[in-house]
């Protein structure tokens, strides 16, 4: 299985070879475009197509992430990231961030 750091290659490759947007400019425009795949997503989840079709818009999501990561910074090393985020994310408490939803609000 590629890592991260080999995807990354991959999609630059891709991104050469069939003439796609290669430069920092393009940033904004392949971030929106991994938005809109994930919008993509989640329809066809909503939807009830066959989850081939869903896996395929998220792996299209992933597609444009890399390829804005590796624009960003060339030299970052996807799978150290990826290895230092999990780890801080797990010293964190349980359900971190979604804890807002078990407290109660105001009565009616």
């Amino acid at each position: 299985m590629p890592s991260l750091q080999e995807s990354k290659k991959k999609v630059g490759e891709l991104v050469v070879s069939k003439g796609f947007g290669n430069t920092p400019d393009d940033i904004p425009n392949k971030l929106l475009f991994a938005f809109i795949e994930l919008g993509e997503a989640g329809d066809s989840w909503k939807k009830g197509k066959p989850t081939e079709e869903t896996i395929e818009e998220l792996i299209d999501v992933i597609f444009y992430v890399l390829d804005a990561s590796r624009l960003i910074d060339p030299n970052a090393d996807l799978d150290q990231v990826f290895e230092r985020k999990w780890a801080k994310n797990m010293g964190r408490p349980f359900q971190y961030g979604e804890g807002f939803r078990s407290k109660k609000g105001p009565s009616p």
